[in-house]
C-alpha cells in the first residue's frame, strides 16, 4: 500500500525534482479544511499510481520557502511536475477524476 509521501525544504529536489515518474504535490496545512478534505483522493490516487506516479504533500507552515518558490498563495494548491517541470497546477478541492486526467496526460497515458 503507497502512502502519500510527506516532502520538505530538505528532500524536494530528491524525491520530486529528481523522480523520473510524474510527482504530484499537494502544498497544504493541518488548519486548512479544504485541505484535509483531499488527503482521502491523495490516499486513494497513491495507492492506484502506485509505480506509476508518485503523490507527495508539503506542509506549507513547515516549508515557507517551498511555498514561496512555486507561488503557492493559496491551500490546497497542487502542483503536477514531470520531469523535474512544474507542468499543471490546481488551486483548491480538486475531484479525483480531474486529478487522474491531468496524471494521466503527464504520464503519457
Amino acid at each position: 500500500m503507497a502512502d502519500v509521501q510527506e516532502v520538505n525544504e530538505q528532500n524536494f529536489e530528491a524525491v520530486v525534482l529528481q523522480c523520473d515518474k510524474p510527482v504530484l504535490v499537494d502544498f497544504w496545512a493541518p488548519w486548512c479544511g479544504p485541505c484535509r478534505m483531499m488527503h482521502p483522493v491523495l490516499e486513494s490516487l497513491s495507492e492506484e499510481y502506485e509505480g506509476k506516479a508518485l503523490v507527495t504533500r508539503c506542509n506549507v507552515d513547515d516549508n515557507p520557502a517551498l511555498a514561496g518558490r512555486y507561488s503557492v498563495t493559496a491551500i490546497p494548491t497542487i502542483i503536477l511536475f514531470n520531469g523535474g517541470d512544474q507542468v499543471d497546477s490546481m488551486i483548491g478541492v480538486t475531484p479525483a477524476e480531474e486529478l487522474k486526467k491531468r496524471l494521466d496526460s503527464a504520464a503519457g497515458g
